[in-house]
């Protein structure tokens, strides 16, 4: 029995100070990557926004992938957009500085849902939609759920297809309870995130190299704080329940104007299920040779001239 009680000591203990580490590496992450934009209130949370260049032009929103942030496109592409575009990025809900209120609303109609209502807040009127990784799937919600006000997509690696089990790098937000999540989100995820974030990077972007500062000026120094983990987590579970039924839905209902753009050496997703595959809904496609997953980072030039091309043929 002394050794049970010793164990359980130990392990309060080494959570009280995996809590105590997870409360450090978060403020470093807020003072590293403050909030950028305004904040803005939706049913279910509020979305953390920026607005970018000539407001009466062509309207382009920027929605960040799984465990990402809007710095992964504030790090270069927006630059290229902004002086002939409004620009809109934004935190998804529950990511970055957005917050929702419950787990249920990460599944993709419930995304779609509390993106819709801030763009009818802030007035926007047909955008194209630009949805990198898991932002792609997002932005073909938006497209089937909003078909009549979306102008265009153009889609960055996207995910557009059920996947039997997530790319590797992402198996640890494997947690269903949700209970669970906050257990690991506010102990153990953010120390571990940290010790392994070299490695991490490197498998995000494989075969290229992530950038030395890509932590702070990409955003990716927001993955330690606790949130940041039970929201991706929450994000990886609701798109796998959400795709079965969404990509049905393709053939009957997808008509938004558009295209993709992959990589062709992405490791996380594969072009050809992707993208390529989405020619049968009407979808251009087309590839970046030697390119990886993040090429809104790595490719912004290649990335900023598809979008423009998008751009023109939206209704």
């Amino acid at each position: 029995m002394s050794v049970i009680i010793a164990v359980l000591i130990g392990l309060f203990l080494l959570l009280g100070l995996c809590w105590l580490w997870t409360q450090k590496l978060a403020a470093i992450a807020e003072k590293t990557v403050p909030q950028a934009g305004d904040i803005l209130p939706v049913t279910g949370g509020a979305v953390h926004y920026t607005d970018h260049g000539p407001r009466d032009g062509q309207t382009l929103v920027l929605i960040h992938g799984l465990a990402g942030s809007m710095h992964n496109f504030t790090y270069a592409l927006v630059e290229q957009l902004s002086p002939d575009y409004r620009v809109i990025t934004i935190d998804r809900p529950g990511t970055g500085y957005s917050t929702r209120d419950n787990d249920d609303l990460a599944a993709l109609p419930a995304q779609a849902r509390m993106i819709g209502e801030f763009l009818d807040k802030l007035g926007v009127e047909k955008p194209v939609l630009v949805g990198h990784s898991l932002g792609g799937a997002l932005s073909l919600a938006m497209a089937l759920d909003r078909k009549q006000r979306i102008g265009a997509l153009a889609l960055l690696s996207p995910l557009t297809a059920v996947m039997p089990a997530p790319p590797a790098v992402f198996k640890p937000l494997v947690v269903r309870s949700a209970v669970l999540r906050r257990l690991i989100g506010h102990t153990i995820a953010a120390p571990v995130a940290r010790l392994t974030s070299d490695t991490v990077v490197a498998q995000v972007f494989a075969p290229e190299k992530g950038p030395a500062d890509f932590m702070a000026r990409g955003g990716g120094i927001l993955g330690l704080r606790p949130g940041s983990f039970i929201a991706a987590s929450a994000d990886l579970h609701g798109v796998t329940l959400s795709m079965p039924e969404q990509t049905v839905r393709y053939a009957s209902e997808l008509d938004v104007p558009g295209g993709i753009l992959f990589g062709s050496d992405d490791q996380l997703l594969s072009p050809q299920q992707h993208g390529r595959s989405m020619q049968a809904y009407g979808l251009h496609y087309e590839e970046l040779q030697g390119r990886g997953h993040m090429i809104p980072v790595t490719a912004p030039g290649a990335c900023a001239d598809f979008i423009r091309r998008m751009a023109a043929i939206a209704r």
